[in-house]
């Protein structure tokens, strides 16, 4: 059987493996296994999960609403200058033909919404702001 040493890199980390084609199904011992074979693979470190990203600010100390995920925008529920109370929903997202309400994160007075109808937005992308 034909090993090959090779370098793998898994969530940044970089690791040499050594790994043996056997799509041919045809062993060329009758001797034991190889260890390989014999022991589990050591799996790499599970990496810690990242940390929350802040809210990003808009102008002037404006709190942005941003998209929680990528998609398509497909209600603007509120205009600029409605008042909302956290929980009321202000913007609704479709991804993968499922529809996302986004809720106001805090309660205020909406400024600079910066999407309508039918745009697309990125995971992250500001919505609007409230103040």
């Amino acid at each position: 059987m034909k090993q090959r040493k090779l370098r793998v890199t898994v969530e940044g980390k970089q690791y040499e493996v050594m790994v043996e084609d056997i799509t041919s199904g045809e062993r060329t011992s009758s001797g034991p296994a190889p260890r390989a074979a014999r022991e589990p693979v050591a799996q790499a470190p599970a990496a810690p999960p990242p940390k929350p990203a802040a809210a990003p600010s808009g102008p002037a100390g404006q709190e942005a609403r941003i998209a929680p995920l990528a998609g398509i925008v497909t209600s603007v529920y509120v205009k600029e200058g409605s008042v909302v109370n956290a929980g009321d929903k202000v913007v609704e997202i479709e991804a993968m033909k499922q529809k996302n309400d986004v809720v106001a994160h805090r309660a205020g007075t909406v400024k600079d919404i910066l999407v309508k109808e039918g745009d697309p937005v990125e995971s992250a992308q500001v919505l609007m702001s409230i103040v």
